[in-house]
């Protein structure tokens, strides 16, 4: 161990050689070697040298050597060190900059903001090579305009919810029995007639307590009525919603390009849940959040890294952007650009207005 370090912190030369040994890892993708530190680094040390201060760093627990090489790889804790202390960012071109802000105003004036989102989702993947994940944007109200239910086959019901101004929810309903059409258009128009123009969130707390109301009534309408607003008006409605692009460039990393892993990740991604938690708790945080390896806590995210940030609309926070790749990224550049996404939805979104 080097004396000219406390027992937690590597030294300014150590600091030195783990910067160069993990840029050297980004790029080439290969365990680093000490004569491959030596002719990199600005020091002039000789490899044995270095061979002793990478066994520091070893020690520290910010490298480790792959059982089939001598060389040696980053760790999560590496990582996490290089990208808090030894980064230097690298900002976007002003032409790249200019060029995503077109896209984005372009989006924005044909399609709103599920438009904006998936343009933004794509920018992020085409800019970084890796997977680019843009929350749909949430809305600080959401009313409930028209709601039709229509009879399907085996027991369900299809409910069909209009909500602002004319965005269109479709949700499938499994009822205790079939329901003819003018059961269902009796339903429909006792729930319009009592909840449009309300929030869904109000909504949702009626619903509730008027379940448990009408089955002390003699009115089965009623009752049928609200059970199926119960459904239609349940969680689902709300659930956050990402746009995924060009989660299949993950395949063209060799450490995320095993075929088990590829599965379990792509699964993660239909199911959304462990990646909106992530986005989640990126939406209370102030600028860009790096989630790197096992700091996701999910298994499967192990050999990822997030990079992610919020947007705003007047000040609010209405979603979260960011872009999934393997621990071995490119932090310089990528952290710049979803800096500057997440700042220039936010700005397209408040100017569509």
């Amino acid at each position: 161990m080097n004396a000219d370090r406390n027992d937690n912190e590597p030294s300014s030369r150590a600091r030195e050689i783990l910067r160069v040994l993990v840029e050297n890892y980004i790029r080439e993708g290969v365990p680093i070697g000490s004569r491959t530190l030596a002719r990199s680094t600005s020091l002039d040390l000789s490899p044995a040298t270095i061979r002793n201060v990478v066994a520091d760093l070893e020690d520290l627990g910010f490298v480790t050597a792959p059982h089939t090489s001598a060389g040696r790889v980053p760790t999560a804790k590496g990582y996490r060190f290089f990208v808090d202390t030894l980064l230097k960012l690298q900002p976007l071109a002003l032409e790249e900059v200019a060029q995503l802000q077109h896209q984005l105003h372009d989006e924005s004036a044909v399609g709103g903001a599920k438009a904006i989102a998936a343009t933004a989702s794509a920018a992020l993947s085409a800019l970084t090579s890796m997977a680019g994940v843009v929350t749909i944007p949430r809305q600080k109200r959401t009313t409930l305009r028209q709601l039709e239910f229509l009879p399907l086959s085996d027991h369900r019901v299809l409910a069909i919810l209009v909500i602002n101004d004319a965005e269109v929810e479709n949700r499938i309903l499994d009822m205790d029995r079939d329901y003819g059409a003018e059961e269902l258009r009796r339903a429909s128009n006792y729930l319009t007639e009592h909840y449009a123009g309300q929030d869904l969130h109000d909504i949702r707390r009626r619903v509730a307590t008027q379940l448990g109301d009408t089955r002390e009534s003699v009115n089965q309408m009623m009752i049928d009525a609200v059970g199926m607003a119960q459904q239609a008006f349940g969680a689902d409605v709300e659930r956050p919603e990402f746009v995924l692009s060009g989660q299949t460039k993950l395949m063209e990393f060799d450490e995320l390009s095993n075929v088990e892993t590829l599965k379990q990740l792509f699964d993660a991604f239909n199911q959304q849940r462990e990646i909106l938690h992530l986005l989640d708790r990126s939406i209370a945080a102030d600028g860009v959040q790096i989630f790197i390896g096992e700091e996701s806590g999910y298994k499967i995210l192990d050999d990822c890294s997030i990079v992610a940030a919020p947007y705003r609309v007047d000040d609010d926070i209405v979603g979260v952007l960011g872009v999934i790749g393997p621990t071995r990224m490119a932090y310089e550049r990528v952290i710049p650009i979803v800096d500057i996404t997440a700042k220039l939805v936010g700005s397209v979104l408040n100017s569509s207005q």
